[in-house]
């Protein structure tokens, strides 16, 4: 398969994945949005897949797809030791040109950055950068531009020597060549059908064809991890335990079983519910299982003045289900931090219950 050199982009190698097929077991991750998530059982990882099965079959392949619908590389830069790391991903695939689209230039340079230097730090693994398409994209690629939030994942790319391939200008190429309609690819102008999802399949495997050509592909020395491009990247994102938090009211904290992405939460349903907290760090950022019947909360830091959340809840949002994380602030001073927090029903037609179910305390 012959792609044009704007559309797949080889940097270094891909020499943890060639040893690991040589032994006999691979273990491939995928971390994107709703483009990558596998719950609709045809998006793109699936005929990457198939095409790994069929064409090593004397290899144990194992699966790791951490997509979650509407999130971005800053919840992802939280999930990636339990979900990558601790999974024993040897092959990575990010996705997130996408749902990082509409997020500050700064912000998602530090998130996606943190994201990747965690996946490489012990250099135990391979990652390749992913690009989809959003409608916002469009005007930039009809005149043959790259879009800002695929740029800049680039220059990421040509720092760290990570290879990349551009799923959605393969299949617009597919589109202006009359191969592919557009109403197959993207009927709603963002995910993927089935023949949809096959195009962008296609492109990631003309790339393995070519960079798991074991004539062509020498043993990576190992190479340390450069020096960061942006200061306050996320790649000590860390956690608060839940058993530090100090509660007042009903709280409990609970194994979750209806979100796999989450294994415990610090959960209440009453209104005035209240918890305290402290931490060492510079930012401060909640996880939770979000969805219509949530209460909302209000909390201070260091004594200061109260803030209230008022979150969105989309049609599409259900009444739960939903792993959404909020970063509350991220420019603190570095030091120990005080945080009081207060949940509250929010008072709007959308909030339709007082579920407070805390995923996670991330601190950067």
């Amino acid at each position: 398969m012959n792609h044009r050199a704007d559309i797949v982009h080889i940097r270094g190698t891909l020499a943890n994945t060639i040893r690991k097929l040589k032994e006999g077991a691979l273990t491939v991750g995928f971390i994107g949005g709703s483009i990558t998530d596998a719950r609709p059982g045809h998006n793109w990882p699936e005929p990457v897949n198939r095409w790994l099965v069929e064409s090593y079959p004397d290899v144990r392949l194992s699966v790791e797809n951490a997509g979650i619908g509407a999130t971005g590389s800053d919840l992802a830069a939280f999930r990636a030791q339990r979900d990558l790391i601790d999974t024993g991903c040897d092959l990575v695939f990010v996705e997130f040109a996408v749902n990082d689209y509409g997020t500050p230039t700064n912000r998602r340079n530090r998130t996606r950055e943190g994201l990747l230097r965690q996946l490489l730090a012990d250099g135990r693994r391979d990652v390749v950068l992913v690009y989809t398409y959003n409608q916002p994209m469009y005007e930039a690629m009809m005149a043959d531009g790259v879009p800002d939030s695929i740029a800049e994942f680039e220059t990421l790319g040509e720092h760290y020597g990570l290879s990349s391939v551009w799923m959605g200008k393969h299949a617009l190429e597919e589109v202006k060549l009359g191969r592919l309609r557009w109403e197959e690819w993207l009927p709603d102008g963002l995910h993927p059908t089935e023949r949809g999802s096959l195009s962008y399949g296609q492109s990631i495997i003309g790339f393995l064809e070519e960079a798991l050509r074991a004539d062509s592909v020498a043993e990576a020395a190992e190479r340390p991890l450069p020096a960061a491009l942006h200061e306050n990247h996320w790649q000590h994102a860390r956690f608060v335990p839940f058993e530090e938090v100090r509660t007042e009211g009903p709280w409990s904290i609970r194994r979750w079983v209806t979100l796999h992405w989450i294994d415990r939460a610090l959960s209440t349903s009453a209104i005035g519910a209240k918890l305290r907290f402290a931490f060492e760090g510079r930012g401060l950022a909640l996880g939770f299982d979000f969805g219509k019947l949530s209460a909302e909360y209000r909390y201070r830091i260091d004594g200061g003045e109260w803030v209230s959340s008022v979150r969105e809840r989309p049609e599409w949002c259900g009444p739960h289900g939903w792993l959404k994380m909020e970063t509350l602030t991220e420019d603190l001073p570095e030091g120990r931090h005080e945080v009081e927090l207060e949940v509250i029903h929010g008072n709007a037609p959308d909030c339709a219950g007082t579920r407070f179910d805390l995923a996670f305390i991330g601190i950067l």
